[in-house]
């Protein structure tokens, strides 16, 4: 039996998808145990790309059963246009590959409206919301007004909570944010329609995760977002609503913390943010803009440009300490071929003192200053290495200060898009 978790180590959009795909070939089952459709994941196979947002990565091979847990916020039309969007592609989504936890939270109309109004209503202190109702479900499921995907199979239990909700939420979008009212009548009838088609998927996703690991087969768990998005160890405010690390996988999957093994942290050679927030070793000058350009750092799912900086170990030391992470698993380092010196964060300036750890307070984090070593840069051949011993000297050396910094290992390198280009270092 092996059972891991695969998450990310930073501000999100370290090439999860990529590696959960690749790390899928050797797994029976993937789970996705947090987050919602605002995550996107790509995934490159041969010449085609696919873009995922709610359903696990493992769904490009046909015989791994694939989980959308239930800490995960599930917008059952997006899921639907997503399964449309893989089938178009050639990819098989049935309910024999794919299976969404009755528990699970679903997404209503009122949820995306809400998020979008009072995005609008912060003006300049706005979050950056996608706008898809992450937040406001996230909000219901906590005020215990949530509707699951399990009312959602009971008609009369599914309408009489619908009812609440809409007239409670018309009240505030109306009266305080000043938007529409939502018509009842209409969301029942189309959420009806979805249940038929939802039925055939939804299942206990707790039990079968468990059966699955007590019968020794391999079980991936999926991450969404970075551990800086985490509502309880992120950047708050400016942070997704759920636990995107580690622990986070007990509650979204339905299993205890001793069924888990291993926890692999994916980061970018270098660091990337979206939205507001402090960024201590963002670069706001040529060399940001060439690393944006040269990794096609432009979000999945909104187009927005991601903010760019150097490596920040500070943030993969407190990643590896709040995940209790096993090894690392290094994307994109074909990103920063081409420079000549490339610069990694040792530790921030805080004060009158040099600190190696993450502070909760953003005013706090506002005033660390990042404390550099320099680097010697490395070409494009490193985009054809297939080993650890073909890539270059220079570009070792900067693998090398990682592990030490950090104290974990590095068991995968990614010099590029396609799961050919994976370099593994050692057995996870």
């Amino acid at each position: 039996m092996s059972s891991f978790i695969v998450l990310g180590a930073q501000w999100g959009d370290e090439g999860k998808g990529k590696m959960t795909d690749f790390l899928a070939e050797n797994a029976d089952v993937v789970v996705r145990y947090q987050g919602g459709n605002n995550a996107g994941h790509t995934v490159v196979v041969g010449k085609n790309e696919y873009k995922l947002r709610l359903i696990p990565s493992g769904i490009l091979y046909e015989d791994k059963l694939n989980v959308i847990g239930n800490g995960v916020v599930v917008d059952p039309k997006a899921l639907f246009e997503e399964i449309s969007y893989l089938e178009g592609l050639g990819a098989k989504v049935t309910p024999n590959n794919l299976v969404v936890s009755d528990r699970a939270q679903l997404i209503m109309p009122y949820h995306k409206v809400l998020d979008k109004l009072k995005e609008k209503s912060r003006g300049k202190n706005d979050i950056g919301t996608t706008g898809r109702g992450i937040g406001p479900c996230y909000t219901d499921k906590a005020e215990r007004a949530g509707i699951r995907v399990c009312d959602l199979m009971h008609k009369e239990t599914f309408r009489e909570k619908l009812e609440y909700n809409v007239k409670a939420k018309n009240e505030y979008i109306t009266k305080v944010l000043g938007g529409e009212a939502l018509d009842f009548g209409a969301i029942y009838n189309e959420y009806m329609e979805i249940a038929k088609k939802l039925k055939p998927f939804v299942a206990d996703i707790s039990v079968r995760v468990y059966d699955a690991i007590k019968a020794d087969k391999d079980v991936l768990f999926e991450g969404a977002q970075g551990m800086l998005l985490d509502v309880d160890y992120g950047t708050y405010p400016y942070v997704t609503s759920s636990n995107t690390v580690a622990g986070g996988v007990c509650t979204g999957a339905g299993i205890g913390p001793t069924m888990v093994q291993k926890a692999v942290g994916i980061a970018k050679a270098y660091t990337t943010r979206v939205g507001k927030g402090p960024f201590p070793t963002e670069l706001e000058d040529e060399t940001g803009d060439w690393i944006r350009d040269n990794g096609h750092e432009f979000g999945v799912n909104t187009g927005r440009a991601r903010r760019c900086g150097w490596l920040d170990l500070v943030i993969l030391k407190t990643s590896a300490r709040i995940n209790g992470l096993t090894s690392f698993a290094v994307t994109k380092i074909d990103t920063l071929a081409g420079l000549d010196k490339i610069k990694i964060c040792v530790g921030y300036k805080f004060e009158d003192k040099v600190i190696d750890y993450f502070p909760a307070s953003l005013e706090d984090l506002a005033k660390c200053e990042p404390i550099y070593e320099e680097f010697d840069g490395w070409d494009s051949k490193v985009a054809d290495a297939r080993s650890y011993e073909e890539l270059p000297d220079n570009a070792k050396k900067y693998l090398d200060k990682i592990e030490k910094f950090t104290g974990v290992k590095i068991s995968l390198i990614s010099v590029g898009p396609r799961r050919d280009q994976t370099i593994v270092v050692s057995d996870i």
